[in-house]
């Protein structure tokens, strides 16, 4: 993959269009990370580029790897609301917010985990954290295309961190604990 006129390129990388609002970044200085909390990555970027809603991100990373772009990198999405980080507030206008496929937190119903839409998830996607929560596990091939775009991003934009949405925000809890288990933990990349 590489960044051309603001837009990722490469294998497993298709465009949707979800702009809204048509400002330019500030920077952009701080990546945060997202869980979709949706059914899919495709019914997810839907949702996100759908005119009747008031929020939007910069892309969605799949299960599988796949990317769908849905706003340039040097517009706004709007992705972390009300937020602050290092003494910046309304992040929106300094960041870049990239969306992952996952269920987010689950409740245990017996032998089953159930997300919040109702989709039940195997107990081998299941990460039982410490606290006793049950979460969406990321699988390898999505952690390393965040991770190959998190490294572009700071190639190409002065991008100083990368952070999760619960990082910026105390009304979110994502992308969630399980994001660290799998290997991005600190979210230095």
């Amino acid at each position: 993959m590489e960044i051309l006129r603001h837009f990722l390129t490469g294998s497993g990388v298709r465009y949707l269009n979800g702009s809204k609002s048509g400002r330019r970044l500030d920077g952009p200085e701080i990546i945060v990370l997202h869980y979709t909390a949706g059914t899919s990555a495709a019914g997810s970027a839907a949702y996100l580029s759908r005119p009747d809603t008031q929020v939007s991100a910069h892309a969605v990373v799949g299960r599988l790897g796949e990317v769908i772009q849905l706003t340039p990198f040097d517009l706004e999405a709007w992705h972390a609301g009300e937020s602050e980080y290092k003494g910046r507030r309304g992040l929106n206008r300094c960041s870049i917010g990239l969306e992952l496929d996952n269920l987010g937190r689950l409740e245990r119903h017996g032998e089953l985990y159930v997300a919040e839409c109702g989709k039940v998830v195997v107990p081998d996607e299941v990460y039982a954290h410490g606290d006793g929560s049950y979460w969406h596990r990321y699988t390898s091939v999505q952690v390393a295309a965040v991770k190959a775009i998190c490294r572009l991003l700071r190639e190409r934009y002065p991008v100083r961190y990368v952070v999760g949405h619960s990082d910026v925000t105390g009304r979110k809890t994502d992308p969630g604990p399980a994001l660290a288990a799998c290997g991005f933990d600190g979210y230095v990349y």
